[in-house]
């Protein structure tokens, strides 16, 4: 039973996508959109699998670093107990002082050395997942002046009206492009958040599906309108 997403089968997705957009519309801008998505999604790919496996040679090194500050630590404990007397309160608080002082940094560089593995897969899905959120808005754009309305001859077009060439069918195409390519930004986001559950990369996936999200529903209701018009009656003469 399937419960995770596969990169390659994702990376077939855009290429065929990609494929689609091309032979579509050559000349098209939506073209260079979409070989930047797969190239985007390459990158993912190898982001992802960084992030969602242990870094087995880090954690080594982590492990060894942080047994060496706790030994290091009872070794200083251990002499202050052996060879330290107590000649006064001021002794004591200087002492006490000290072993406090000892602690906190040993326990700051503890927590460090715990969490550079997870600081530094956070780092590298957050760039990725900014990637992606940016070639979300670059496809919105593409798709910003597609108006179906103005398209069809439904309203009056101004002078300062962009330049319409495509047909119902073409624009219906385009769009149905455009939310796929969103579709596909989702999934890759996904990707980042499979077996490495960071809550600060959940939340930036979580923003990219919502991004994607609500900009497919515009997309799907241009679409809408373009099917509504072409299945209704035309009045009659």
């Amino acid at each position: 039973m399937l419960r995770a997403l596969d990169a390659h089968k994702i990376l077939a997705t855009l290429e065929r996508l990609q494929l689609r957009v091309r032979e579509r519309f050559p000349d098209a801008g939506l073209n260079l959109v979409a070989a930047e998505l797969l190239a985007i999604g390459r990158d993912t790919a190898t982001r992802a699998a960084f992030v969602n496996r242990p870094h087995r040679p880090l954690r080594v090194a982590a492990a060894a670093l942080i047994i060496g500050l706790l030994a290091l630590l009872a070794a200083v404990a251990l002499a202050v107990r052996v060879s330290g007397h107590i000649e006064s309160v001021g002794t004591l608080v200087q002492a006490l002082e000290s072993a406090v002082n000892d602690v906190v940094f040993v326990g700051v560089a503890i927590w460090f050395l715990a969490t550079v593995e997870t600081r530094l897969k956070r780092r590298v899905a957050l760039r990725g997942i900014h990637e992606l959120r940016s070639i979300a808005h670059v496809v919105d754009m593409h798709q910003l002046t597609k108006d179906p309305e103005l398209a069809l001859g439904l309203v009056p077009a101004t002078t300062s009206s962009p330049e319409r060439k495509l047909t119902r069918f073409e624009l219906s195409r385009c769009l149905d492009y455009c939310s796929e390519l969103l579709s596909l930004t989702s999934k890759l986001a996904v990707l980042y958040v499979q077996v490495f559950d960071d809550p600060t990369v959940l939340a930036a996936v979580s923003d990219v599906q919502t991004l994607t999200s609500g900009l497919s529903n515009k997309i799907w209701q241009k679409i809408m309108i373009l099917h509504t018009t072409a299945a209704a009656p035309h009045p009659a003469p």
